[in-house]
């Protein structure tokens, strides 16, 4: 390991985010009782201009009067080149009591768009004189913030996520696309002819450098990589096959707008059975091998060595998470 250790952030489980507006309370109560792991009510994009103020007002009313359980409440404010950021800030942290655990930053640019809100929220806590201190998801969304992620992801020591904005993301890097997520079917290349003169198409993941960058950036900072929204609520095939894509390239969830994908986001970023079953066999023969002496050892045909531990304690403890969710 390298002589500068980085402290990671809370351990959550973070395998779903469900996005709920804050102009929709009626969706409150049925959300704080789903299986999603980390709700973040919505003041920003989903919600309309002249619907701000209430929704921030619905927020705070449910801060303090919802049973959220154990899940992971979030807010996502608006952002720091809008009039309604510094009053969200404000009146959610003195307002909403202490059951708020995280503030969702969008589309988050440079290290001090992180640092603006730092100090912000250090203020409204100190105030309040609150006991539990609020900890930062962060969503990189534009080319600027993918530009400074490293940056971003250093800036803070509430920073516990990063969150990979797709949507806006498209927009900012001016890609040929209208979906939220997903492939792109010009995103391809063809294969030379075979001997019939026939040709084969092969898709690509447009999103493929973005994913692998935050995850990169999150990881060497000690904190949580989350894939975001697929739009195509009513693909629910599309929507695991992004999400598996997002876990293999070391995404720890992803998000969920519509109720129908926290089950797939559940499934997909839990190990399974036979995962688990692997990994406490590793941990049994390294133990074995410790004992006799030696730093690897074979386990059904292939080499398992120290590194080979770390990859299984990853997997032991994300399952005992899951386990007492």
């Amino acid at each position: 390991m390298s002589f500068t250790i980085i402290e990671p952030a809370p351990a959550r489980l973070n395998r779903s985010e469900l996005a709920v507006p804050g102009s929709r309370p009626e969706l409150f109560e049925k959300a704080a009782k789903s299986s999603v792991d980390v709700l973040f009510l919505d003041l920003e994009d989903a919600v309309a201009p002249d619907d701000k103020e209430k929704a921030r007002r619905n927020i705070i009313q449910a801060l303090n009067e919802l049973d959220f359980g154990k899940k992971t409440v979030s807010v996502r404010i608006n952002g720091l080149d809008t009039h309604y950021m510094y009053r969200d800030v404000v009146d959610v942290i003195e307002q909403g009591g202490d059951r708020l655990d995280l503030i969702m930053i969008p589309k988050v640019g440079t290290a001090a768009d992180v640092y603006a809100v730092d100090m912000l929220v250090t203020q409204c806590e100190a105030a309040v004189k609150r006991k539990k201190r609020i900890g930062f998801e962060l969503i990189i969304e534009t080319a600027l913030g993918m530009a400074n992620v490293d940056a971003i992801a250093a800036a803070s020591k509430r920073n516990e996520s990063l969150h990979f904005g797709v949507a806006d993301y498209a927009a900012s890097t001016r890609a040929r696309t209208t979906n939220i997520g997903g492939p792109n079917a010009l995103y391809s290349v063809l294969t030379d002819k075979d001997d019939a003169g026939a040709r084969a198409v092969h898709w690509g993941d447009m999103w493929h450098y973005a994913i692998a960058r935050l995850v990169v950036a999150a990881r060497a900072y000690g904190l949580r990589p989350i894939d975001g929204p697929f739009g195509d609520f009513s693909d629910p095939d599309g929507y695991k096959a992004q999400a598996y894509r997002a876990a293999v390239l070391g995404c720890e969830g992803k998000w969920a707008i519509h109720p129908s994908q926290v089950a797939l986001a559940n499934e997909v970023f839990s190990p399974s059975e036979a995962e688990v079953t692997k990994a406490r066999r590793i941990l049994e023969a390294m133990e074995q091998a410790k004992r006799e002496g030696k730093g690897a050892v074979a386990l059904d045909g292939r080499l398992i060595d120290i590194a080979s531990i770390r990859q299984a304690e990853v997997l032991v403890r994300k399952a005992e998470q899951v386990k007492s969710a």
